[in-house]
């Protein structure tokens, strides 16, 4: 029986038990996944515990992944360009390395469970914080034209294209992006607080062919409310990238080949 968990802090709200369960069931393997509601402050002393007492591997969300980063023996190529870990593996030489799986587990429902194309195209990041950055390596790899990254707070988004290097990406304020895009994807928090008010945003971004993603799942949110204003448009919330950025890990963790697509499905059907 191999024990996984997710940490967090809340927790109690996390699907991860019932995602990973149906992936355990699908590949014959025998699990135990748990939610452990880690206390500020106690990652390393709660983490230390779970891996000493046989853990195979543990999910990271907030406010830890820094933590999880922080705490690994190894880190990923992706987990070192998101900066963040949300996925630890026990490696058969007991070293705990980190891996991020956001940027795959969007990529895959984009392109494999919405039918969405993202090479070639123009595409436009809403946000720069963590999880903007731990998905724009992945994007990049699916050979996109350009992505113009565009935040509140400009600064932010300059430092995180600087970061990459990459001739690909560009940084615009808010106030002055100039569309139509192929593809817009919000990362941004601000869809997370109450009474966020309606999102001031050209409608010129859109064009009939727009896609519009919002990682954001489970809740109307003022994007969504934007995107929606062009009926034409398609538009998805982040379902998909939860259930498969959970796929990624346990192919981690177990090396075996998860089918996200049919656990979405009931996922959602569920909700």
């Amino acid at each position: 029986m191999h024990r996984l968990a997710v940490f967090g802090n809340p927790v109690a709200h996390s699907r991860s038990p019932e995602i990973h369960q149906m992936f355990a069931a699908e590949a014959g393997i025998d699990v135990t996944y748990e939610k452990v509601l880690v206390p500020l402050g106690e990652f390393r002393l709660v983490a230390e515990a779970f891996f000493r007492q046989g853990g195979t591997g543990i999910n990271i969300t907030v406010p830890f992944k820094q933590d999880a980063f922080n705490f690994v023996d190894v880190l990923s190529g992706g987990a070192q360009d998101a900066g963040a870990v949300n996925t630890i593996v026990r490696l058969p030489n007991g070293l705990l390395k980190g891996e991020n799986t956001d940027g795959a587990g969007l990529v895959s429902d984009l392109q494999k469970n919405l039918g969405w194309i993202l090479a070639g195209k123009s595409i436009l990041l809403l946000g720069a914080g963590g999880a903007v950055q731990g998905v724009i390596r992945d994007i990049l790899n699916a050979e996109p034209k350009n992505i113009v990254i565009a935040n509140r707070t400009a600064a932010k988004a300059v430092k995180l294209v600087d970061g990459f290097a990459d001739k690909r990406i560009t940084a615009n304020p808010l106030s002055e992006l100039l569309g139509p895009f192929d593809v817009i994807i919000s990362g941004s928090s601000a869809g997370l607080a109450e009474n966020a008010g309606p999102l001031s945003l050209p409608l010129s971004l859109l064009e009939s062919h727009t896609c519009c993603y919002d990682m954001i799942y489970g809740k109307a949110t003022p994007f969504r409310s934007w995107s929606s204003a062009l009926p034409s448009a398609q538009c998805a919330d982040g379902l998909g990238m939860l259930v498969e950025q959970a796929a990624r890990a346990f192919e981690l963790w177990f090396d075996v080949e998860i089918d996200g697509g049919s656990v979405l499905e009931r996922l959602r059907k569920s909700i």
